[in-house]
């Protein structure tokens, strides 16, 4: 696939980009070069190949997950200016 002058053109249109004259062949080109490598891309058989969700083969090392910190609700719960019923209460801001 080869884009042309009115290709980018309407491309830029498109996207709301405004490009100046002299940049189109540049954009043509870079434009040309993505579309081709697509191409390449998709020209390979990837049948055999199952997917991956990563790269990588590793697993994430995660910490246990255990409670790492006292209950301090009713100490809190107490220096706020008002609550009830276990909630902070606060003015409204929206009518």
């Amino acid at each position: 696939m080869s884009l042309d002058k009115h290709d980018v053109e309407k491309i830029a249109h498109l996207a709301r980009l405004s490009i100046q004259e002299d940049d189109i062949p540049h954009y043509a080109r870079d434009l040309n070069n993505i579309l081709n490598l697509v191409e390449q891309m998709s020209a390979v058989d990837t049948n055999d190949i199952l997917p991956m969700a990563h790269p990588l083969d590793a697993h994430q090392r995660l910490r246990p997950d255990v409670v790492t910190e006292i209950d301090q609700r009713e100490a809190f719960l107490a220096i706020a200016p008002k609550t009830e019923a276990g909630v902070y209460l606060v003015p409204q801001v929206i009518e």
